[in-house]
């Protein structure tokens, strides 16, 4: 792979480490501020251990639901997830996991705050260029944001 096929979002959220990941990992605070503002969450399972399953349900404004699937390829809490995305070919953003990507989540925290790094390893050039066309940039950073909302109110138990 190249710098071609590669996609890196950085973001710093004024909260612990700890609960960043915890909206990471917990399917119930998930559903609170994934996917573009305007969006919302109907379903997810989270089964967090290496090879375990992500599923995410998200609706959009206009009534379609888009599925986001992918299995974890490694976690170390709380500090790394790796989402490899099961996601068929029909969207290319695939709901924040692209057809065929690696999704990367790492999280660096200092004095209290939080630096979560997002990179995305693209199949293909194309299908990174696909995915740009289809708002993959754009749509993280709105969900970002929506996690940097609900930090505040998320909870700090599992």
């Amino acid at each position: 792979m190249s710098a071609d096929d590669e996609l890196t979002i950085t973001r710093t959220f004024n909260a612990p480490r700890e609960l960043v990941w915890r909206a990471w990992t917990d399917p119930a605070q998930i559903m609170q501020w994934w996917g573009p503002q305007g969006f919302s969450n109907e379903r997810c399972e989270a089964a967090l251990q290496t090879g375990g399953h992500f599923h995410l349900e998200m609706r959009a404004p206009d009534g379609n639901v888009y599925p986001c699937l992918g299995n974890y390829r490694e976690i170390v809490a709380p500090e790394r997830l790796v989402f490899e995305s099961t996601a068929e070919d029909t969207h290319p953003c695939g709901a924040g996991l692209p057809p065929h990507a690696l999704v990367t989540i790492t999280l660096a925290e200092n004095n209290g705050k939080t630096t979560l790094t997002l990179h995305t390893r693209f199949a293909s050039a194309e299908r990174k260029q696909a995915a740009a066309d289809a708002r993959y940039v754009t749509s993280w950073e709105e969900a970002l944001v929506r996690l940097s909302k609900y930090l505040p109110h998320a909870h700090q138990s599992a």
